[in-house]
């Protein structure tokens, strides 16, 4: 038996599995809540765009669901060994920055910093830097309108530059005090290698192409002239980066003796290139040309693949587009949506003041709707847009309420507006040329919230298949590993023994996708509006959405 690791760090806890190279079946498992701030996450209560994590909590994480997912192992197959391990993959969040000392360790875990947000890591989630975000693209448009063209034409207050920069506007002396940075994703891997120095740090193509402007065709990372532009010490600290990126198939490094004993496993095992967790979520769903994966949790990401040697263009607001990002030799694209389940989460939990047992009762309540007899109709941006409009000003909306609508029926409405923000991203990637011929969903919502499932399939008019694993990130850090590991020769052969989708396939119902196309044209209407895509009238919105109504209550 030969077996491999995937640990995968979400937004409020991480876990990691244990996996049989032969059939990806999983054979032990273990989960760790991040102990520090609010569910995991740093926050301030006098800046809600602030969002920031403990890098102890990190560390903590991977000794504990390591050794807990092996000893599980252990009970669950007899002839497992924890010898049996011969590579450990690791997939985050991102874009999420670490500032770093010298010897590769956290600025924020030092006695000066320990209490400064500002010396921890910048989590994905993080908007204070929305003004950088848009000086650079301002720049950029200007004198380096390439840089923009690979990453869907608006920098992101979410990416990497723009949270670096906005610690160096805000607390100079935190920027100055670190050596370098790195993405969580990278660095993990680094530790656990036995790395003590950050330019040793074996970087991915992932994080470095989709969020931080790097590409092989003007030579890595931003130019010096760019990054002076928008500060000289920016420029200055390109030098402590990194000049080259690696896709998941190249080795991040060999486990370190230190951290083969924290962990119980063989000293010199493989350990994978990190990826951001929906990169590798996407390879154990499938993901090959013409497979879109859809990532269903607390935000969504979207990603699919072209071969590299396909003539692939530009496509306005995506999260960009990076040879080898995902698989080898393959263009990455990624998409998509700042919040979905942190929208029902918080119509339940914060304004409805439920402690989440409501979810069950709402989803019976809502089966018994018919789409379009509530006459509602929102928009998904409580978080901001991350795609097509890449705007995170952007508020979110609930229209055509009335004195006897219900919290249920919100509810819906607001399960439909993920679903029409979903379209709107697939829409894009066709109108460009990129051909979408299966949907696979995968992460919590899609394996527990079959209603939400069935009214995707019916606002897409697509079937919609689920990745068999409840921890498909987890997976796809564990078969980057197979193959770092030299297991497989490749993705493909890995995903042919790895990867499994559930029987149950959602299949759009016929009557509601005609009343789904209705509603889908009327918050077209009001995305564009609102989004500032097209002035237009919006007078007809409130009145066409009493008329479906009317004929779904008939």
């Amino acid at each position: 038996m030969k077996t491999t690791i995937g640990v995968d760090y979400g937004t409020n806890s991480c876990r990691a599995v244990v996996v049989d190279c032969s059939n990806g079946r999983e054979l032990g498992s273990g989960v760790y809540n991040y102990e520090s701030g609010f569910q995991g996450v740093l926050i301030d209560a006098k800046d809600a765009n602030l969002a920031r994590q403990k890098p102890a909590d990190y560390l903590k994480g991977l000794e504990i669901t390591i050794r807990d997912a092996l000893s599980e192992a252990s009970k669950n197959c007899r002839d497992f060994s924890a010898d049996s391990v011969c590579g450990i993959g690791v997939d985050t969040t991102g874009s999420s920055p670490l500032p770093l000392c010298r010897d590769n360790s956290p600025l924020g875990e030092t006695d000066e910093f320990k209490n400064n947000l500002n010396a921890q890591c910048w989590l994905w989630k993080d908007h204070t830097s929305i003004s950088e975000a848009e000086k650079i693209t301002a720049l950029a448009s200007k004198i380096r309108p390439q840089y923009l063209a690979k990453c869907g034409g608006v920098y992101s207050s979410e990416w990497w530059w723009s949270k670096i920069w906005h610690c160096l506007n805000v607390d100079e002396k935190v920027f100055d005090a670190a050596f370098s940075w790195a993405e969580i994703a990278d660095w993990i891997p680094s530790v656990l290698a036995g790395v003590k120095n950050p330019l040793e740090i074996k970087r991915g193509v992932c994080a470095a192409g989709h969020k931080a402007f790097y590409c092989e065709e003007w030579g890595g990372l931003p130019d010096g002239e760019f990054l002076s532009a928008l500060s000289p010490k920016l420029a200055k600290l390109k030098e402590n980066l990194y000049s080259k990126a690696y896709s998941a198939d190249t080795v991040a490094g060999y486990l370190c003796a230190e951290w083969a004993e924290k962990l119980g496993l063989k000293e010199g095992i493989a350990i994978a290139i990190g990826e951001f967790d929906v990169h590798y979520g996407s390879i154990a769903s499938g993901v090959s040309e013409g497979v879109l994966v859809k990532a269903v949790g607390t935000s969504t990401c979207d990603c699919t693949v072209k071969s590299a040697d396909s003539k692939l263009p530009d496509i306005k607001g995506i999260c960009g587009i990076v040879n080898g990002s995902i698989l080898p030799n393959c263009y990455g694209l990624e998409a998509g949506q700042s919040a979905v389940g942190d929208i029902f989460k918080w119509w339940i939990e914060v304004l409805l003041g439920n402690d989440g047992s409501a979810f069950k009762k709402f989803r019976e309540e809502v089966i018994s709707q018919k789409p379009g007899e509530a006459g509602l109709l929102a928009l998904d941006w409580n978080n901001g847009n991350r795609t097509v409009l890449v705007d995170q000003r952007l508020t979110g909306l609930v229209m055509g309420q009335t004195l006897h609508t219900t919290a249920a029926e919100i509810y819906r409405a607001l399960i439909e507006a993920t679903a029409y923000g979903a379209k709107i991203i697939i829409d894009r990637f066709e109108e460009n040329g990129v051909e979408i011929k299966k949907v696979v969903c995968c992460g919590g919502i899609a394996q527990k919230d079959e209603m939400t499932m069935q009214i995707y399939s019916d606002v897409f008019n697509r079937e919609i298949y689920i990745a068999k694993s409840f921890q498909t990130c987890a997976l796809g850090a564990a078969i980057g590993a197979a193959v770092a590991s030299g297991v497989y020769g490749g993705f493909s052969e890995a995903q042919s023994k790895m990867v499994s989708f559930k029987d149950k396939v959602y299949k759009p119902i016929p009557e509601n996708v005609e009343v789904y196309a209705k509603l889908f044209g009327l918050y077209r209407q009001i995305h564009d509006a609102f989004g500032g895509v097209k002035t237009e009238s919006l007078a007809n919105v409130m009145k066409d959405l009493l008329k479906i109504k009317e004929e779904a209550r008939k």
